[in-house]
């Protein structure tokens, strides 16, 4: 049981779209579905989705005549709420709230499917105020929500250099300051936080307000990868549309292949996709930095996945999970080996 709802992995508005995306004219439904519902953030981590789904994207190609019908939100939770409701079918979310989800149903509801990005995360703080790592010792230090993907891993950095804090209240050798991203930037700005542990694109924000990346969570990964965004899928839907999710995957897959092969383009697509769905694009001091630090994927690094659950447990935010099973990559490498790529692995984690 979790004792602290493990939270949002990004950055977004909110927006539930009952409209559909085009499908394609004529086209062949896929398993005779009329329409698949996909979730995702209007963040730039969730790239592939906004991507991959926007106007002519990739995804929607594959689905021939089953057309999509896209949902934007802002926090882990509420999309996690959103596919055990059966208002979304499948979606693009962080770890944590997978994790959440999981161990919440018992491992009824949700499967792990696919990767989506790694990285993306950093430590950036006033250089004024903090010129080492050493200098963040009793600093305030913003990070999204309590017991959320990027929480967990300050906490767990923390814990690694030998200071104390309690992980509910955040008082202790660091201030932990609980932080919605859309707001992180006016706290800076104001001096009410030192510096913040943050997913882009709010680190890029906050060095664009003059803020320094003091240390990038990729390089405290083996190989600086480290799972940021997943795809995830109602086992419900799983089991009657197999098809469809295949559809889906594959064309994730080529999406990733597209954007890694393309990366100016893919930017400026993101970025439209952002504008489209929140009203404003990001700016290039921004959305620059941001992009070359977030990297595309299909491998889901469920070993990783492994590891920020212990991080969470070693924490006092999570009891031990029993995550056997949360991860059915059957149709990803299915799709990979057509692809000619190699497959990914479970790390122990599989459909069981």
């Amino acid at each position: 049981m979790l004792i602290a709802a493990l939270g949002a992995c990004g950055y977004g508005s909110q927006k539930d779209d009952d409209t559909t995306t085009n499908a394609a004219a004529g086209g062949e439904k896929v398993d005779g579905l009329d329409k698949v519902k996909i979730g995702y953030f209007a963040n730039l981590t969730h790239a592939t989705a906004l991507v991959g789904l926007g106007k002519g994207g990739l995804i929607q190609k594959e689905l021939g005549g089953t057309a999509v019908q896209p949902f934007v939100f802002n926090a882990g939770p509420s999309e996690i709420e959103a596919l055990n409701a059966g208002s979304i079918d499948i979606g693009w979310i962080g770890p944590s709230p997978s994790i959440n989800g999981y161990v919440k149903s018992h491992g009824k509801n949700l499967k792990i499917i696919s990767g989506s990005a790694s990285g993306g995360v950093k430590l950036v703080v006033n250089p004024k105020k903090i010129k080492t790592l050493d200098d963040v010792k009793g600093k305030k230090i913003a990070t999204p929500q309590l017991g959320n993907t990027q929480d967990v891993a300050f906490l767990n950095w923390i814990s690694e250099r030998g200071w104390k804090v309690d992980a509910q209240s955040g008082k202790g050798d660091v201030s932990v300051v609980r932080t919605d991203n859309k707001i992180t930037p006016d706290a800076y700005r104001s001096g009410s936080i030192d510096g913040a542990w943050v997913p882009e694109p709010t680190a890029s924000k906050l060095v664009a307000e003059g803020a320094k990346v003091l240390l990038d969570e990729s390089s405290l990964w083996p190989d600086k990868k480290f799972v940021i965004t997943n795809v995830i899928v109602s086992q419900s839907f799983l089991k009657k549309h197999p098809a469809v999710v295949e559809a889906v995957l594959r064309g994730s897959v080529r999406t990733n292949a597209w954007i890694q092969a393309h990366s100016g383009e893919a930017k400026a697509a993101a970025n439209e996709a952002i504008k489209r769905e929140t009203g404003k694009a990001l700016p290039p001091a921004v959305v620059d930095p941001a992009w070359q630090s977030i990297q595309v994927i299909d491998d889901p690094l469920a070993a990783t996945l492994n590891t920020e659950a212990d991080h969470a447990v070693q924490a006092g935010l999570l009891k031990k999970p029993d995550l056997s099973g949360i991860y059915d990559l059957t149709l990803l490498n299915k799709v990979l080996k057509a692809e000619g790529k190699p497959t990914v692995s479970t790390a122990g984690l599989g459909a069981q």
